[in-house]
């Protein structure tokens, strides 16, 4: 479980193919902290580390999780947004997030609103996921509130700290991200289509 709120912004090193695997080598500021079998966010993808060289570790995704999100598209170099799992005894500062990514989307419009930046992003509706007019959502890992939910489309206010503290700051017209959809709102929307 995850908060949605970015520790680091780790940096691609090299990357591997196995038959279908990925294995993505990320140099972190807390890798020291970590250990084998730890969970991490990259990007909103919960990924287990799988061996520790110094500032690097490595993870692995499977041909599920390349199906379904941006890592795929990760080269060397690019940089992730980095979370450790949550602390129970810590504050929940975001909202639940799972680190299981539901879809990616399409960052359609980036707009300066002086003293922030509106993103806003379109999204497949084959999956049947929905936003509510601020409900939570999770973008590439981060936890941010939705405005201007219509259908298929929605849109996040960027305050500047999170501008340059995450990868937003390189996000552009066409880059594809990842969407964690909220999981009460799915739960109750799975619940309303049975009814």
């Amino acid at each position: 479980m995850f908060t949605g709120i970015i520790e680091d912004l780790g940096t691609i090193t090299h990357i591997e193919q196995e038959q279908s695997n990925l294995h993505l080598y990320v140099k972190s500021r807390f890798t020291s902290e970590l250990k084998i079998d730890q969970s991490v966010s990259h990007n909103g993808v919960c990924l287990t580390v799988v061996d520790i060289q110094g500032d690097t570790y490595k993870v692995t995704a499977i041909q599920e999780t390349l199906n379904k999100t941006n890592i795929g598209q990760l080269r060397v170099g690019d940089m992730v947004n980095l979370e450790r799992g949550i602390l129970l005894n810590a504050r929940l500062d975001g909202h639940i997030v799972q680190g299981h990514v539901d879809q990616t989307g399409k960052c359609i419009g980036v707009k300066d609103e002086n003293g922030s930046t509106r993103f806003t992003f379109s999204y497949p509706s084959e999956n049947g996921n929905v936003t509510i007019e601020k409900g939570s959502i999770t973008v590439n890992g981060v936890s941010l509130t939705v405005v201007n939910s219509i259908e298929n489309q929605f849109s996040v206010s960027i305050i500047p700290f999170t501008l340059q503290h995450t990868t937003f700051k390189e996000l552009q017209i066409g880059s594809i991200v990842n969407l964690e959809f909220d999981v009460i709102g799915k739960y109750v929307a799975k619940l309303m289509n049975r009814a």
